[in-house]
């Protein structure tokens, strides 16, 4: 009897195979197919511009030798990129950042943080298909520390970080249509708040240079971090774009990157890498909805979950387990990862970082698998590009690759695909920082 039902078994397994090659359907195991997009900032090889993107496949990254790994494509942001680049903004783009993919993952968007571009790629083909370059704003400067999609893929946000500015991209993905909105930017150095209180104050927010924008799944509206602590909650569908929540820095920690959604809740983290906040590790957590201009300041409230501000100390970027169960914060000075559950907010567990791998990865950012059973990582380089080098100082760029375990709670080191970009005299210029894990179609 035992026999026939595996028969039988093994039969409709064929057929289910068989009928999905024939309609064309992707099976289990290619819907989980993927690949890691990591940034190196560096400039390309001999020249005062461009830089890398290695794309990983994930097979390769989570087999039994994952430091093995090499990537299936490089893209060259100093060629052909550079030169559309030049072309329509009369600048090269230097310094490549944070990098994020729209919601269908049919194209990139990519930073700039030294020149202030932006530039859009079709995915699938590596292909650039347009470059802008931020505003100039308070001192004459502009930047692209970091863009982010709305979840309804018609806008990005750009945080122009010394430019102190919040700009708008529309974007038509279908149609690759991107355009930018002058009349839509905020200025953050000379707004006045819905309470009547100037943006930037040297007590409430002493510097409103913006670092990472983040929208959360209820296309609702987008959370902006600050260099000098406090943030803004801000409505981009508006023309311009209007603040609709202000907190100062009493209640929100300078320097933050890396928000997250779990549970209900968007987290946020504060860290040090400025050189007037060198250490910080600071989580707390907002509402996802409950914003209004008419509110009073720093309603509703935020939940300060941790908060050590001892030496060694910077937390920069954050990820959310399989579920929502736990969310793992990154200290890129003290080479851990500490772990909460989402549900509560309390942390639970501390995931050291440093093996024979590497004794001073100095994580960054972090991608997860489709499946969240695999947090890819990227690590800074010996000659840091971004950060004050206190605390953004590596010893091996590239990509650490973690095993989860116990259901989110914790998890182990397996591997580090290892990146470089030595320059005519012999030093080390790789210095990772943007990754994002992609689908493959």
């Amino acid at each position: 009897m035992k026999e026939i039902l595996r028969f039988f078994s093994t039969l409709i397994l064929v057929a289910s195979l068989i009928a999905a090659i024939i309609l064309n359907k992707p099976t289990a195991a290619h819907h989980n197919s993927f690949e890691v997009w990591l940034v190196d900032q560096s400039n390309t090889n001999g020249l005062t511009y461009g830089g890398t993107i290695y794309i990983y496949d994930g097979d390769d990254l989570t087999d039994q030798n994952p430091s093995d790994a090499v990537p299936t494509d490089v893209i060259n942001l100093g060629g052909d990129l550079a030169q559309m680049c030049f072309a329509t903004t009369g600048a090269n783009p230097v310094r490549p950042h944070m990098l994020f993919f729209n919601s269908t993952e049919t194209h990139a968007a990519l930073s700039f943080v030294a020149s202030g571009h932006v530039v859009f790629f079709d995915a699938q083909t590596r292909e650039p298909l347009a470059c802008f370059r931020t505003e100039v704003g308070a001192g004459r400067a502009r930047q692209a520390h970091a863009v982010f999609p709305t979840t309804d893929d018609s806008h990005v946000i750009v945080a122009n970080q010394n430019g102190k500015k919040l700009e708008r991209i529309r974007t038509d993905y279908r149609h690759n249509v991107f355009t930018q909105e002058p009349s839509a930017t905020l200025d953050l150095a000379g707004c006045t708040t819905p309470n009547g209180l100037p943006c930037q104050d040297p007590t409430l927010r002493p510097d409103t240079a913006p670092i990472c924008p983040f929208t959360a799944s209820n296309n609702g509206p987008a959370f902006i971090s600050l260099r000098g602590g406090g943030m803004f909650v801000v409505d981009w569908r508006t023309t311009p774009m209007s603040i609709v929540a202000e907190y100062d820095r009493a209640n929100v920690p300078p320097n933050g990157c890396g928000f997250i959604e779990a549970k209900g809740k968007v987290w946020g983290n504060g860290g040090g890498g400025t050189a007037t906040n060198l250490d910080g590790f600071a989580i707390y957590r907002v509402p996802m909805t409950g914003y209004s201009a008419s509110n009073p300041v720093n309603t509703p409230a935020a939940e300060l979950l941790f908060n050590d501000e001892s030496e060694e100390r910077d937390a920069h970027g954050m990820a959310v387990t399989k579920h929502q169960k736990y969310v793992w914060a990154g200290d890129r000075d003290g080479n851990v990862i500490e772990v909460f559950q989402a549900k509560s907010g309390c942390r639970i567990n501390t995931i050291n970082l440093i093996s024979s791998f590497s004794q001073d990865p100095t994580p960054d950012l972090f991608a997860n698998s489709p499946d969240s059973k695999w947090f890819f990582i990227s690590t800074r380089g010996p000659n840091p590009l971004s950060g004050d080098p206190h605390s953004s100082t590596g010893t091996t760029p590239g990509l650490l690759i973690v095993r989860v375990k116990q259901d989110g709670r914790d998890g182990e080191v397996k591997g580090l695909v290892r990146i470089s970009n030595v320059d005519a005299g012999g030093v080390e210029r790789a210095d990772a920082h943007g990754i994002r894990m992609r689908r493959k179609v």
